[in-house]
């Protein structure tokens, strides 16, 4: 669950609201709905971005939220949409059973095509694929192995970067993996990201378990590695996964896998399949 899933957890009281005419009622609204949680204090609700959809007369808004939950600040986004007169959480095309947030959703600037992120393809080419994504997700373990493969097979003109994107919250697990994953990078092993998608985790622990010497014993064993206990521990590859996390959030990342095609979120998850065709 994303850090504005947590805040918002508790009933609301209305989906669709009349304000009066002005983005303070946007902001006001957002307000009002966030301190319906007991456990949250609100510091700050601004606009991001405020953003014209192909609906006469309505606004997409992303807003930044700066709150404090239980004693621990908190900064995440959120969107709604407004015509001035009316505010509401979603906005569904009826034809396409599509969501309207992703027209509203932030577009990637160069700072995610970091070549460090590589994993596969060549950084230089012209189409460029960033995956968020947590190799927990049973999704994820079914979509991500088919992108790294085409990229492989059309290496020369896509570029691939990897985000990692645990949701702790359903994947415990996952926090400790990817921790794993980026200290074997580091050491060297080659496609850590495409084989760690390929090996089946639930024979050796649950997605749910926090025992993290089960889960290093199981990931040393698969890549015949001895990674200590102590390496996890280290501070800097903590702060590696919290940096992809919050760029993740930053433009608002909420599940997993996300993918972006030449900076712009693909909902339908298959515009990579077009890329690298003659």
């Amino acid at each position: 669950m994303n850090k504005i899933s947590k805040l918002l957890s508790t009933p609301l009281l209305l989906s669709v609201s009349l304000y009066a005419n002005n983005d303070n009622s946007v902001i006001e609204f957002e307000k009002s709905r966030v301190s319906q949680n007991p456990n949250v204090t609100i510091k700050e609700v601004s606009i991001n971005t405020k953003k014209e959809i192909p609906l006469p007369g309505w606004n997409g808004y992303i807003l930044d939220v700066k709150v404090n939950v239980q004693g621990k600040d908190v900064n995440a986004k959120d969107i709604l949409f407004s015509d001035g007169k009316y505010i509401s959480l979603d906005l569904i095309d009826s034809t396409t059973g599509k969501s309207l947030k992703d027209l509203v959703t932030p577009n990637l600037t160069d700072k995610y095509h970091d070549k460090t992120k590589l994993i596969a393809g060549n950084a230089d080419a012209k189409d460029k694929i960033v995956i968020f994504s947590d190799p927990l997700c049973p999704y994820c373990i079914d979509y991500v192995p088919e992108v790294i493969k085409h990229v492989q097979k059309n290496s020369d003109s896509i570029a691939l970067y990897y985000y990692h994107f645990p949701l702790s919250t359903i994947h415990p697990a996952a926090t400790v993996l990817v921790k794993l994953i980026d200290i074997a990078k580091h050491k060297g092993i080659k496609d850590v990201e495409l084989k760690t998608y390929q090996i089946d985790w639930e024979k050796y622990f649950d997605v749910k378990s926090t025992d993290e010497k089960v889960i290093l014993d199981a990931f040393n064993k698969e890549f015949k590695t001895d990674i200590k206990s102590e390496e996890l521990a280290k501070a800097e590859i903590g702060k590696s996964i919290d940096s992809d996390i919050s760029m993740g959030e930053d433009v608002m990342v909420q599940g997993t896998p996300t993918i972006f095609v030449n900076k712009v979120k693909d909902s339908t998850r298959l515009k990579y399949e077009d890329l690298g065709k003659k």
